[in-house]
């Protein structure tokens, strides 16, 4: 699940340590994602952290992961595995280096807009500057508070905790802003401070995901039917399709 750091190392890569490790399913050779919930929920269910600080340029520390039923156990274990298999239902494996030509499947809810209404398809997962990755949009992912906040105008029973969209970045805006200003900034560069800059490419469309129960978070499927009744945007040939927030490329 989502969850917030108050300070972070922006790599070429993106935020340092993320999606740095992923379930692979050994069955299918696709990556495990909650994105197809009626098979990969339970991932939802379970906590990893790092065991120390990741440092760039050095190799990765090993995770720490809190099964659905409280066990824990570490990425370096000969069990883990194992574990992982017995925890999900599933035959998988822990990886921290994406296989070649990697997919994951997804589950396209019934909303408005959207391309797809009530099927599984398979995604594929991007290729970064050192081949393939565990990211399936972009390496950085922005949102502002103020779009939150004019969602829930439109879903006053709503829970839009950012924690449900899984951004890299929140962009607090002041309290009074109550629209969503993301899609302005593709195609132009932002800068945070005088080292990062991020090259926004395209508006995120979103998926399942910000539906799902995760922590204290309820399962809300409206969440995600209100983005496309008030949220959509111009994506290519795609036509308006229901977005919320950008995607990023780091520049420097």
């Amino acid at each position: 699940p989502g969850e917030e750091a108050r300070e972070v190392e922006i790599t070429r890569r993106g935020v340092l340590g993320d999606r740095v490790y992923a379930l692979v399913d050994l069955f299918s050779g696709k990556v495990a994602s909650a994105k197809h919930p009626r098979k990969w929920s339970r991932q939802l269910e379970c906590r990893a952290t790092f065991t120390e600080p990741p440092q760039s340029g050095q190799p990765l520390p090993p995770v720490e992961i809190t099964l659905p039923d409280g066990m824990i156990v570490t990425s370096d274990q000969s069990s883990i595995h194992q574990a992982l298999t017995e925890a999900l239902g599933y035959d998988v494996a822990l990886l921290s280096s994406a296989p070649g030509l990697a997919s994951y499947e997804k589950y396209w809810l019934e909303v408005e807009g959207m391309p797809y209404q009530n099927v599984v398809t398979e995604e594929p997962l991007l290729q970064g500057p050192a081949g393939e990755t565990f990211f399936d949009g972009a390496s950085i992912h922005l949102l502002t508070t103020a779009a939150l906040r004019q969602l829930q105008t439109h879903y006053p029973a709503g829970q839009f905790d950012a924690r449900r969209f899984r951004p890299n970045i929140v962009i607090d805006l002041a309290a009074d802003a109550q629209e969503a200003i993301e899609a302005d900034w593709v195609d132009q560069t932002l800068a945070i401070g005088d080292e990062v800059q991020l090259a926004v490419i395209a508006p995120t469309v979103r998926c399942v995901m910000t539906t799902l129960p995760q922590g204290d978070l309820p399962g809300d499927p409206e969440i995600l039917r209100t983005v496309g009744r008030h949220a959509r945007f111009p994506f290519g040939s795609y036509g308006a399709l229901p977005c919320v927030g950008v995607y990023a490329e780091v520049v420097s």
